[in-house]
């Protein structure tokens, strides 16, 4: 079953984000991760719960690729590229 990591991102520094994603993008994808939105355009209908900001979502083989994406050593000198330079919301959901 496949897993769709989820990013809610605003951006603080978006020169230094775009490196991130340039670093981040070919991490994800050795995972089996493939990028099905980026940032484009939202028709938000509904924001009870939550506002988004800037969606990224990610689709993995499984939940284990997804989680062994986040957690892996080559992540890791990444992904405070991220946090220190983005507000993040970030979940992995299965999907059907």
């Amino acid at each position: 079953m496949s897993a769709f990591l989820v990013v809610d991102t605003k951006i603080k520094n978006p020169v230094a984000y775009e490196e991130y994603k340039k670093l981040a993008k070919p991490i994800a994808e050795k995972f089996g991760g493939v990028y099905r939105a980026r940032g484009g355009t939202m028709d938000v209908r509904q924001t009870e719960l939550w506002s988004p900001t800037r969606i990224v979502i990610i689709e993995f083989p499984d939940m284990e690729s997804a989680q062994a994406f986040v957690d892996s050593d080559e992540y890791a000198p990444v992904k405070p590229m991220r946090e220190n330079n983005a507000e993040c919301t970030l979940f992995i959901v299965d999907g059907d």
